[in-house]
């Protein structure tokens, strides 16, 4: 009775604190500290294993999609173009519409 009182009291705190957007810090299975986003993605508080992980992450294909700040591809197809590119918001190429 105990055990499910504390882990209905910590399920509420961490829906409060989910609910502002607060990243909340917990703790694995195997006693590593973690940060927990409302988004539902998590990171090691330890930078030198938060390294590893994410080096390990890097090495999936779903891992490596377009940046946010990119323009252009349609439905993962053709070119994308990163800020700094020349051709990054250029505009159209209509003289017309210049």
């Amino acid at each position: 009775m105990k055990r499910a009182l504390v882990a209905l009291l910590a399920a509420a705190g961490l829906s409060a604190s989910a609910r502002d957007g607060a990243p909340v810090e917990g703790i694995t299975a195997a006693g590593d500290k973690v940060l927990l986003h409302p988004n539902g993605r998590w990171e090691y508080l330890d930078a030198n294993k938060a390294a590893a992980a994410r080096k390990v992450a890097e090495q999936y294909p779903e891992n490596r999609v377009r940046p946010a700040d990119a323009q252009g591809g349609w439905f993962g197809l053709g070119r994308t173009v990163m800020p700094g590119d020349p051709d990054y918001n250029r505009g159209s190429l209509n003289p017309k519409m210049r």
